[in-house]
C-alpha cells in the first residue's frame, strides 16, 4: 500500500436494489473518498465473491472493516471466505435502530435522510478505524 504502510480495508455490502446496501456503500466512499482517504482502501464485494486474487490478499493481509445492509451478512462471511479476519463488523440496521428519524429511501440516489445515515454510519467507524490504522502502523514498524 501507499508509503509502505498498510490501509484499513473497507468492504461494504453489494445489497443491490436496496436501500440499505445503498447506505452500506455510500458509509463506505464517505470513509475512503472524505474522512479517512489516506488511511483506508475499498475493496469491493463482487471482487471477493469471484475470487480476485489481489482483493484476497489485501483483505487476508490488513485490518477490514465490513459494513453489511442486511442479516445475511455477506461482505463479513466473503471476507472471512477469503482468508481476512474482519476487525470490526457494522450492520446498517443496528446503526439505524439508533437513529429511526433516518429512514434511507431510493436505491441509485438516497434521500436525506439516508444520506446522513450513512454519514452517520461512517463517522461512527472513524474511531475504531483510527485504532485499527496506529496499530497497522505499528506493525509496519516492528
Amino acid at each position: 500500500m501507499t508509503e509502505g504502510r498498510r490501509k484499513v480495508v473497507i468492504v461494504p455490502c453489494s445489497g443491490i436494489g436496496k436501500p440499505f446496501g445503498t447506505v452500506a456503500r455510500e458509509a463506505a466512499y464517505d470513509l475512503v473518498e472524505d474522512l479517512r482517504p489516506d488511511a483506508t482502501i475499498l475493496v469491493a464485494l463482487s471482487k471477493l465473491v469471484l475470487g480476485d486474487e489481489e482483493a484476497r490478499a489485501i483483505v487476508a493481509s490488513h485490518p477490514v472493516v465490513t459494513i453489511d445492509g442486511c442479516k445475511l451478512n455477506c461482505a463479513a462471511k466473503m471476507v472471512k471466505e477469503s482468508g481476512g479476519t474482519p476487525s470490526r463488523e457494522v450492520a446498517v440496521l443496528e446503526v439505524f435502530r439508533q437513529h429511526k428519524d433516518l429512514k434511507p429511501e431510493g436505491i441509485a440516489q438516497l434521500n436525506p435522510a439516508g444520506s446522513r445515515l450513512a454519514r452517520v454510519l461512517a463517522e461512527g467507524l472513524l474511531p475504531a478505524i483510527d485504532a485499527l490504522a496506529a496499530a497497522a502502523k505499528e506493525d509496519d514498524h516492528a
